[in-house]
């Protein structure tokens, strides 16, 4: 079979991948430079070189120390609470017997996935606002008081963890619905025989016919562990949260874009790509290991 039209197919998608993923590690050589901005193109080879100065204030800045705890505290819990949450969903959507509410639920789980964070953090805004609706509903109730929960740093990095799984544990869930139902039905067929009820057949049949999507979820994450959100927290933080809500990424924007030190920036950008590609290194690996899931 003549492959050469598809390999043809692939060229304008390496032509963009090589423009904005491989064209930029260019800039890497800021991190090892006193950039000076004002030369335009020339501080690319111009600007002073000082080696790893940026990589010693980074290790020893205490705002990274707290950006990088912060990235950590947050990035394991959206990854634990993501990664439970559609399990759970997934097994009680499968309960349900009627088709079309057994859509519906899935494309009104699903749908918030689709949408940025810009719109999403402008909804949340409004619904935790001070007159918002929550802490309408929580006054109306309980006779609470109205709480600032996007200002308040002890609430802050649980709210983040808490709505990206409201927006994301649709995409797991129809993952999984799809593995659940790749399971042969004559093993529930056999279960029935034996006695089981629905509790049992769901505990001996279908989480084990889920158990490879499973492992291999949970593998892939790792390599999500310092990828906190930046959309999402840049779009819903301030100054008052900094304290518990600044990750990597964050501070990054704050210290190049604002501050205009690119070369401590870029620094401290370098420093998370690296971690990072170790980790998705080593999540594949894993997947490969205990899911026998290969990437190529």
């Amino acid at each position: 079979m003549d492959t050469r039209s598809l390999h043809l197919m692939l060229v304008p998608a390496l032509i963009i991948l090589f423009i904005y993923s491989y064209l930029p590690m260019i800039g890497i050589v800021i991190a090892f430079q006193d950039f000076n901005v004002g030369l335009g193109i020339r501080a690319f080879w111009q600007s002073d070189w000082v080696g790893l100065a940026h990589f010693r204030r980074l290790f020893s800045s205490p705002d990274f120390t707290r950006a990088f705890t912060n990235t950590l505290v947050i990035a394991v819990g959206k990854i634990i609470l993501n990664f439970i949450t559609p399990i759970i969903v997934a097994l009680l959507v499968n309960e349900v017997r009627v088709n079309w509410l057994k859509r519906g639920i899935q494309t009104i789980i699903y749908f918030p996935h689709f949408l940025s964070w810009v719109i999403m953090a402008g909804v949340i805004k409004e619904v935790l606002a001070p007159d918002g609706m929550l802490n309408g509903m929580l006054g109306a109730l309980f006779g609470i008081e109205p709480i600032f929960w996007l200002g308040d740093k002890r609430l802050f990095p649980w709210l983040m963890i808490v709505t990206e799984t409201l927006k994301e544990f649709g995409f797991g869930t129809v993952i999984y619905l799809a593995a659940i139902t790749g399971i042969d039905p004559t093993l529930y067929e056999a279960a029935i025989v034996d006695g089981a009820n629905r509790f049992k057949q769901t505990i001996h049949v279908t989480i084990p016919g889920m158990l490879p999507i499973i492992v291999l979820s949970l593998v892939l994450s790792l390599g999500s562990i310092l990828n906190a959100g930046f959309d999402q927290i840049f779009n819903l933080y301030s100054v008052p949260v900094y304290e518990t809500g600044d990750i990597i990424d964050t501070l990054v924007y704050r210290i190049s874009m604002q501050g205009g030190q690119y070369d401590f920036g870029t620094a401290v950008g370098l420093f998370k790509s690296v971690i990072s590609m170790f980790l998705i290194s080593l999540s594949y690996w894993l997947a490969y290991k205990f899911a026998n899931y290969e990437v190529f």
